[in-house]
């Protein structure tokens, strides 16, 4: 189900006042982040989940990439497929710099999102994302860390139900550190803008 208006806003609050970071391309233009700068946020410091595998994922352990993290669910219709197909999209935009963007998908969902169900379901936006996932209390950690807002919705099937969660991305750089808050909906273009400003910053 759509994440309503409301769920977008309060779960925003969640990220504090900050100003926007100036940069420079290669020519010596100025030029700002489209998202949200977070440097320097106290929270969103490190994962500590299995990926599908079994084995425990870090942020430390991708650096020398620039890390895309987002927290969702397979059985989402509509928000989560669209952020990890926008981010493969741009991931081939950057040509060979896509090399250097890594996709972390985290579910919300460990209940139905089997290690199988989220193998498969990062392979089809890249074969290069990686999925996690941790247990229910491990999941409310990790989305705790980050400040991330999750919730069940009840489905109209007895027992069935769908999740409100934070729609948007934390990006991590080169060097491990968390940097941007990208919020849903801001599109291919920005999100490449803020990736290729932050491979120049080194």
């Amino acid at each position: 189900m759509a994440i309503s208006r409301r769920r977008l806003v309060s779960a925003g609050l969640l990220l504090p006042l900050v100003s926007w970071q100036a940069g420079c391309d290669s020519a010596g233009v100025p030029g700002s982040f489209k998202a949200v700068d977070i440097t320097g946020a106290t929270y969103a410091q490190d994962l500590d989940l299995p990926d599908t595998e079994g084995k425990r994922r870090h942020i430390d352990e991708f650096k020398g990439k620039l890390t895309v993290v987002f927290f969702g669910f397979t059985q989402c219709p509509d928000v989560c497929p669209a952020t990890m197909l926008e981010l493969a999209q741009v991931k081939q935009a950057l040509g060979a710099d896509g090399a250097k963007v890594q996709g972390i998908f985290i579910s919300l969902d460990p209940e139905r999102d089997t290690p199988a169900v989220l193998k498969a379901y990062v392979a089809n936006f890249s074969p290069d994302f990686i999925a996690l996932r941790g247990t229910l209390e491990e999941t409310k950690d990790a989305a705790k860390r980050f400040k991330v807002f999750y919730a069940k919705v009840p489905g109209k099937a007895e027992g069935s139900y769908s999740l409100d969660h934070t729609a948007g991305s934390f990006v991590f750089d080169t060097q491990g550190k968390v940097r941007l808050f990208t919020r849903y909906g801001s599109g291919a273009e920005a999100l490449k803008h803020d990736l290729q400003l932050l491979l120049k910053q080194g």
